[in-house]
């Protein structure tokens, strides 16, 4: 163990690289940010603009006017299996559907629940009370 790493808590391989470059005068780059998975819109370049395409018929905007947001109904589920057929993507060259509702919401779209009819409640009958 040299010097370098029980002072200073390094390891081995980083004290083998900074000697290497005090040999050849050269700085050795990590390349970190080459790593890891790509996006989906850099393996499928039209993804986005065609999640757009689909969306934007079934969408709408905030009944408040409140904020810019734009609600839709379609499920990231649904989106993925029109991607499918709409747009002829192969099922295994789509991310997950998780992913569809996270690029869903970076465009902007709020997924919004459809709100079945509601039963009227009901209340009780009111009678005429004859008062004397």
């Amino acid at each position: 163990m040299s010097f370098a790493q029980k002072e200073f808590g390094w390891n081995e391989g980083a004290v083998r690289k900074g000697q290497h470059e005090l040999r050849t005068g050269i700085e050795c780059l990590d390349a970190v940010n080459q790593r890891g998975r790509k996006k989906a819109e850099e393996k499928l370049p039209k993804l986005l603009s065609d999640i757009k395409e689909i969306v934007d018929s079934e969408s709408q905007i905030d009944a408040t006017f409140r904020t810019n947001q734009l609600y839709t109904r379609l499920s990231a589920e649904e989106v993925r299996k029109q991607l499918v057929i709409q747009k002829g993507y192969r099922e295994e060259a789509l991310p997950t559907a998780k992913t569809i509702g996270l690029k869903l919401n970076q465009l902007g779209y709020q997924l919004r629940t459809v709100l079945k009819s509601k039963p009227e409640k009901k209340f009780p009958k009111q009678t005429l009370s004859l008062k004397d």
